[in-house]
């Protein structure tokens, strides 16, 4: 089968479209011919090793020194299961699923296998496997936080960084539990957030949105980028601060400023589970959410695609098309 290989740690260029064999899966597995995966926030960390300095040790340990320890990235997957190993209960050779997996990864590529304990889900059926695709790094990550942050209807939610992958899922979940919310982004993609149901949009570029008077219950960094004592002064007496890029010097001070302070600061990794995906799902399919794809690039394009998400500045998704077939079913 066709493979995306890491050969070391780099450009995009350090990914190269090889042959390897088809894997078989497990007991516990399901083998999945992929359709269409993304480029994620995730896949470029793994693939430049470029992480904050107080987590390049652990991450190499954990990772790789030289090279990631797993040749094939790739942690979202949406296509069809092509065989089930013997003790697999919840799917049949047949479903169409869509996963997300921080562990085995390996999607870039024509076929993977997953652990069916892991966080996969019949894919939408209102929508294209590309479409699939999009949802579940930025879909999970954004509802991970806002569940964590405990959200409810009628509060003042700001959400930095609104255009990309983890945003675009972060201001439409946040209406959808009801909330006011404010996005910010530059001004190419202010047009988008507001579509998104964003009800006020600032552009960063033109204003800063820690000068507005404004003050927020809730407060989600989803990009990383933004100031933490500009954060904590914008946010209520009880607000809450949500970061999704928390390096292990950031989440010493969100411990400290916890600790010292009535607000809630959340950081980490977000966990994918079966449960977040499955109501991604039905939200989808009610027509309440929708994923975004800013490009789509064939699997032998995925070097341009790694270049065009490593500018930061894509909108929602950038889609590798695997498989070209019929993608409405």
């Amino acid at each position: 089968m066709k493979a995306i290989i890491c050969t070391k740690y780099g450009p995009p260029e350090v990914l190269q479209l090889k042959e390897v064999a088809k894997p078989v899966p497990r007991d516990h597995e399901i083998l999945v011919k992929v359709s269409a995966t993304t480029v994620t926030a995730g896949d470029i960390r793994l693939r430049s090793a470029t992480v904050p300095l107080s987590f390049w040790l652990p991450a190499h340990l954990i990772f790789g020194l030289s090279k990631p320890r797993k040749a094939i990235l790739g942690m979202v997957a949406a296509g069809e299961v092509e065989a089930v190993g013997k003790e697999v209960t919840r799917f049949q050779r047949g479903d169409q699923v869509f996963a997300y997996d921080i562990v085995k990864f390996r999607t870039y590529a024509e076929y993977t296998c997953l652990p069916e304990n892991s966080a996969i889900a019949l894919k939408p059926s209102t929508i294209t496997y590309e479409e699939a695709a999009a949802i579940p790094f930025g879909g999970i990550t954004a509802l991970h936080f806002l569940k964590q942050g405990k959200i409810e209807a009628g509060q003042h939610v700001l959400i930095y960084g609104a255009s990309g992958s983890v945003g675009t899922w972060a201001v439409q979940l946040a209406r959808h539990f009801g909330a006011r919310v404010t996005g910010v982004c530059s001004t190419s993609n202010v047009a988008l957030v507001k579509a998104l149901g964003a009800d006020q949009v600032i552009d960063y570029t033109r204003e800063d949105w820690t000068r507005s008077g404004e003050t927020y219950d809730l407060l989600f960094d989803a990009v990383g980028k933004t100031s933490f004592p500009d954060c904590l002064k914008v946010l209520k007496q009880e607000g809450v601060y949500l970061q999704s890029v928390a390096a292990p010097a950031l989440s010493l001070r969100m411990l400290w400023a916890g600790m010292t302070s009535s607000k809630t600061l959340i950081g980490g990794e977000a966990t994918p589970t079966t449960e977040n995906l499955i109501l991604l799902k039905e939200l989808v399919e009610a027509g309440k959410i929708k994923p975004v794809i800013d490009r789509r690039y064939p699997l032998e394009q995925i070097v341009e695609a790694h270049r065009y998400v490593d500018q930061g500045h894509k909108k929602g998704d950038v889609v590798i098309m695997v498989q070209q077939h019929d993608q409405t079913k």
